[in-house]
């Protein structure tokens, strides 16, 4: 929150001002991550590893243009939601929904992923960092049901062993799913 103070000797120096209360000025964070779009050949292994079908309810988490959500809705019959802290993105991604003529079947919406609700999730994908999907993954251990799928684009979740890893022409790609309750994950 930035506040705008008038000072008294502002005042006195002839401004014809009157000192308002304070003002809320709100600021969006900067993304952590810079954009840079997963290949589809690589999007679709994600969703092949995901095993992404009809009745799942996706996640993208710094979904960028929202091609992720966008494959998987003409994939199947799946819920799919894409998160992303920059407007521009955002505005990329609904007007590619709109030219691949799903625009009602996905949703984006420009938030903090850190601190948004995807807990009715069956499916998450991520190209983040291995440092933000570190710092992600107490939050999905947490909050997702067990059973979750996780796919993450070339970077890991720290000491949390995937299942399940691919090479997609250079480009690696790890899953991960949400134990039961009381179990722990691999490698933590």
């Amino acid at each position: 929150m930035k506040l705008i103070i008038i000072t008294a000797a502002m005042l006195m120096a002839g401004s014809a001002i009157e000192p308002p209360g304070p003002v809320a000025v709100q600021e969006s964070r900067t993304p952590d991550v810079i954009y840079v779009p997963t290949p589809p050949e690589v999007v679709e292994a994600m969703l092949d590893m995901a095993q992404v079908k009809d009745g799942d309810v996706l996640y993208d988490l710094g979904s960028g243009d929202g091609r992720i959500p966008i494959a998987a809705v003409k994939r199947a019959k799946v819920r799919a939601t894409g998160i992303d802290i920059d407007p521009q993105r955002i505005a990329e991604a609904n007007a590619n929904a709109k030219a691949q003529g799903v625009e009602g079947r996905v949703t984006f919406k420009q938030a903090d992923l850190f601190a948004s609700d995807f807990s009715d999730a069956s499916v998450i994908t991520l190209y983040l960092l291995d440092t933000l999907n570190e710092k992600l993954r107490p939050k999905l251990l947490a909050e997702l049901k067990p059973g979750t799928r996780i796919v993450s684009h070339a970077f890991r979740m720290g000491e949390w062993e995937p299942e399940a890893e691919r090479d997609v022409n250079g480009r690696m790609v790890y899953f991960w799913t949400v134990p039961k309750k009381g179990e722990k994950p691999k490698g933590l």
